[in-house]
């Protein structure tokens, strides 16, 4: 019989693999909520006459529809090879250093429950520090899945993720890997908060009421919480970078915002609401899910 007891910690190189591999294995299973996401966000009105013509794009299942009658059913995973090089960096980087931040905030020698305002203030930082490096991913895949069924004869702007990094490169120069960084470092670092400091607090505060127990059940009602809270606090920001990421006619995130909202109005800013809630609140489900069995089994536990 072995003596070995399990472990209570795991190192950051550890927390990293583990965060990188639930990121990635959740962003292949919720992408075609999120290419339907980014297709609504992107969509304008529609102007006929005098008056404002239906849109393409109507709802998340009639979105999803209408991409797979029109451009078959892959092209809801467009954008997935760049999706996965950007939650490897991304998701890595934000999870894995959420810990450490914490605390390097609190300090070495801190006993008790961390504060909430302390895990707000680290999830900013590793949201806004992460995204810095991962810009780039974010900006082909938003590109890819923005594309749409092209006309005969006439090429797609890339053939591929490599293809789109080399092709912004050579024709608008490497600085443009990093457009609608302002709002992608606003959205991520709110998004990363809202997420992770939501998910601890809520989690706890779950484990508080008696009969409730660290599991499965607890991870899923957290993760669909954390979600939520995700969703309503950074979705004006999500519309703002997938519209200067996916529309070069934008010349800033200050022109982004005022255009949007003098000609679409405020709800604007929440369009793909629905389907912004059922990708993060799917996305994040698994991938808490996903994270906690991970770290058991580095820590050697059942």
């Amino acid at each position: 019989m072995s003596d070995l007891k399990p472990r209570t910690e795991i190192s950051f190189g550890e927390t990293f693999l583990c965060s990188a591999f639930a990121a990635c294995f959740a962003e292949f299973f919720t992408i075609p909520l999120d290419t339907a996401k980014v297709r609504l966000q992107l969509q304008k009105k529609v102007a006929v006459g005098d008056g404002v013509g239906l849109p393409k794009y109507r709802g998340l299942m009639g979105t999803i529809k209408t991409i797979a009658r029109e451009e078959g059913a892959s092209a809801l995973w467009k954008g997935i090879i760049a999706g996965l090089h950007r939650q490897c960096i991304y998701g890595g980087l934000r999870i894995g250093l959420y810990e450490p931040v914490k605390t390097f905030l609190v300090g070495s020698a801190f006993v008790g429950e961390i504060p909430l305002y302390h895990m707000i203030l680290a999830a900013l930082l590793t949201g806004a520090l992460a995204i810095l490096v991962a810009n780039p991913t974010d900006l082909v895949k938003v590109r890819l899945q923005a594309e749409g069924k092209m006309p005969t004869g006439v090429p797609r702007r890339y053939s591929g993720a490599l293809d789109a990094y080399m092709t912004i490169m050579r024709q608008e120069g490497i600085g443009a890997l990093w457009t609608g960084l302002g709002p992608n470092i606003a959205r991520n670092a709110i998004i990363n908060a809202a997420e992770l400091a939501s998910y601890d607090k809520i989690k706890l505060t779950i484990l508080k009421i008696p009969g409730f127990i660290d599991n499965v059940f607890t991870h899923i009602l957290a993760g669909l919480a954390a979600g939520l809270f995700a969703v309503c606090i950074g979705s004006p920001v999500d519309v703002v970078k997938s519209r200067m990421m996916g529309d070069s006619t934008y010349k800033s995130t200050l022109d982004c915002f005022v255009k949007t909202l003098v000609s679409e109005g405020f709800f604007a800013f929440y369009k793909g609401f629905l389907p912004n809630f059922g990708r993060t609140g799917a996305w994040n489900v698994v991938m808490f899910l996903t994270l906690e069995q991970a770290k058991r089994f580095f820590l050697g536990l059942p």
